[in-house]
């Protein structure tokens, strides 16, 4: 199968051209002025914007939580990540097993059957010995080259900071990229606490429970372990002014440390987890403040941050009210189980279809970043850092045909209409976009053509990503 697009606006993270590009099979033959080929399709991409396919490294599919599991899965989720212009996403898997192994089989017999894009793994690490020590330097062979540590959620998730230590060392020393979640579980379980026996049940409590401060301390805390270990670090969801001063500090004086961010830290704040369906907001961390929102949002500006991700991770706001999906009722219990409790709210919301549309109207629009700087963060700096490039995250010769055609002067009202997440609200309904993604190549097949979709459950690659990738 061949297919030509013809005279799109290429837009890479370093420059921005007219061209044609050839696709035979599943990857970019050709890229250049007055291409020409008898066998292949045309499509005419005049007046277009011509992207690499979206990377999204932090996804929560199929994830339990709560009584009840995210309601997206890894086709639902492919789905909607794809009508967004995302094309490759990177998962979690739990250490819920004795063995790590063990753990990845599980979530390639979820993954694999569903897999409707590219996909990967990131693998937790929540328990810590000599056996999990000797068992980290066997995931690269798995293709996974990255492990995951938290500060918070002491008893369940958390390690001390001798484990993190020894972790990192261990990642370093085959390859391998740490990622960490930082927050102070000590001080959270405290507030908590405070907060129950004071009566105080409503979402923003959630916040309150969760300062500022608690992420500040924990993203230096990280920096310094990484700067000590002489490992990378990658510090996931960063959501505050402060981590942002922080981790300009660490980089400034060579820590290997690199930072993400999600769009719902760059819009939203506590005050709408105090509305009245402020559980639609609640993840960890969680919403901050609009001085907050325009800290990250300098941040990307400055490249002190490298990646927009999404953490996407979303439950029904009212899981007793089904949906129709793919013309089938459904119903996932969701926040409606934490109404009386914020603590029992599960954590997280749908993000992965929204990402690049509303960056590129609200991000790139309103002249916070660059068209460039867009593809770097959401494509090219992802593929980078987590050992996909350049068979992901550009268009070149040789590299996978992932590629998003997007209408630059499409305007539309954004919603669950066009979100696609299998949920029922999204947190930008009702807002305005001018540009959006109109045909969403996989590897050479047309997924998505305008509202059309192609694609089939089973038909995404799991992605043996490299070790030793870049640290930017």
């Amino acid at each position: 199968m061949k297919t030509l697009i013809k005279s799109g606006t290429i837009i890479s993270a370093a420059d921005t051209f007219t061209a044609d590009i050839l696709i035979e099979g599943e990857k970019i033959s050709q890229i250049g002025m007055n291409l020409d080929h008898s066998e292949a399709e045309i499509m005419d991409a005049s007046g277009m914007l011509v992207m690499p396919g979206g990377i999204d490294p932090h996804t929560h599919l199929d994830l339990p939580m709560f009584d009840t599991v995210s309601s997206d899965d890894h086709y639902t989720g492919h789905k909607a990540a794809a009508f967004g212009g995302t094309t490759t996403v990177i998962d979690f898997i739990p250490q819920d097993t004795t063995h790590l192994k063990e753990s990845i089989d599980i979530w390639h017999d979820k993954a694999d059957p569903k897999a409707a894009i590219d996909f990967s793994f990131h693998m937790n690490i929540t328990r810590f010995d000599e056996k999990i020590e000797k068992e980290i330097p066997s995931l690269p062979d798995l293709g996974i080259t990255t492990i995951k540590v938290f500060t918070a959620y002491n008893g369940r998730l958390r390690l001390q900071d001798g484990e993190i230590f020894r972790a990192m060392q261990i990642a370093r020393d085959n390859g391998m990229l740490t990622m960490l979640h930082a927050e102070n579980g000590d001080v959270i379980d405290i507030l908590i606490d405070e907060a129950l026996q004071a009566g105080h049940r409503t979402p923003e409590w959630h916040a309150l429970t969760r300062p500022s401060w608690s992420a500040a301390e924990a993203t230096l805390r990280a920096a310094s372990l990484a700067a000590q270990a002489e490992a990378p670090l990658y510090i996931v969801h960063m959501n505050t002014a402060s981590e942002m001063e922080l981790l300009k500090y660490a980089r400034d004086k060579g820590a290997p440390v690199m930072g993400e961010t999600c769009p719902q830290y760059l819009f939203f704040t506590i005050d709408n987890l105090r509305q009245a369906d402020g559980a639609k907001w609640i993840c960890s961390p969680p919403m901050r403040t609009k001085a907050d929102n325009e800290g990250l949002w300098k941040a990307l500006g400055n490249s002190t941050l490298q990646v927009v991700g999404t953490d996407h991770c979303p439950f029904f706001y009212d899981g007793a009210r089904p949906i129709i999906y793919e013309g089938k009722e459904i119903a996932i219990p969701g926040k409606e189980l934490g109404k009386d409790d914020f603590t029992k709210i599960p954590n997280g919301l749908p993000a992965v279809g929204d990402r690049l549309p509303i960056l590129w109207t609200y991000g790139v629009g309103e002249g916070h970043i660059t068209a460039n700087q867009f593809v770097a963060l959401t494509s090219a700096n992802p593929a980078k850092i987590f050992g996909l490039y350049p068979q992901k995250g550009c268009l070149a010769p040789g590299s996978d045909a992932d590629i998003a055609i997007w209408d630059p002067n499409r305007s539309l009202t954004y919603g669950v209409k066009y979100a696609r997440h299998r949920t029922d609200y999204n947190l930008f309904e009702g807002w305005k976009l001018t540009g959006f993604p109109q045909k969403v190549f996989l590897r050479g097949k047309l997924i998505v053509d305008g509202e059309k979709w192609n694609a089939k459950a089973g038909e995404g690659k799991f992605l043996y990503r490299q070790p030793g990738a870049e640290i930017l």
